[in-house]
């Protein structure tokens, strides 16, 4: 199998979402655009929903998941990501996608470039594709540092500094 390297904007036709592909397509479309209606419509509707985020936590249920696309969609920050990299392995129920995103998260003046390893899991019902299940992960360390500095608004820690280790001055 050879990953796909035409990356997924989300400005691509969405055609018919029955497809695994559209689904993708509008995933990102709605997340590139801002649009928590389609967001709202990609994701099943369940409590037995997961998505794990950069930012740490799980978050479970739709009711846990939507409050999160609401902050990124109404805040003060600028994100955009594409998806590349990407397989997309099927069954007659469900399918799941492993690939890695790209792009930006801005505010203001301080922009901080994404490089995220992506996993997708959509379930089918009612004859469309729903997605149950995202995972995503910044492998950089520094880059994950200055990503969540970035969105929490906290101190980015130093090269060198180990994770929640606290210095002299009694920063983390």
């Amino acid at each position: 199998m050879h990953p796909v390297q035409e990356a997924i904007t989300g400005k691509e036709n969405q055609g018919d979402l029955s497809s695994p592909l559209q689904a993708l397509v509008q995933f990102y479309c709605a997340f590139n655009s801002g649009d928590m209606k389609m967001m709202t419509e990609n994701w099943a509707q369940s409590d037995e929903i997961a998505m794990d985020n950069p930012l740490g936590g799980i978050k479970r249920g739709w009711g846990e998941i939507q409050p999160v696309y609401e902050r990124i969609f109404t805040g003060p920050a600028e994100v955009s990501v594409e998806y590349f990299d990407y397989t997309i392995h099927e069954t007659a129920e469900m399918f799941y996608a492993v690939g890695r995103e790209r792009g930006y998260f801005r505010r203001g003046s301080n922009e901080v470039p994404l490089a995220i390893r992506t996993t997708r899991i959509f379930q089918k019902m009612d004859g469309r594709w729903r997605q149950v299940h995202h995972h995503g992960s910044i492998e950089d360390p520094h880059l994950l540092g200055r990503y969540q500095s970035a969105v929490l608004g906290n101190p980015a820690p130093r090269r060198g500094d180990r994770a929640g280790e606290r210095t002299d001055e009694g920063r983390r």
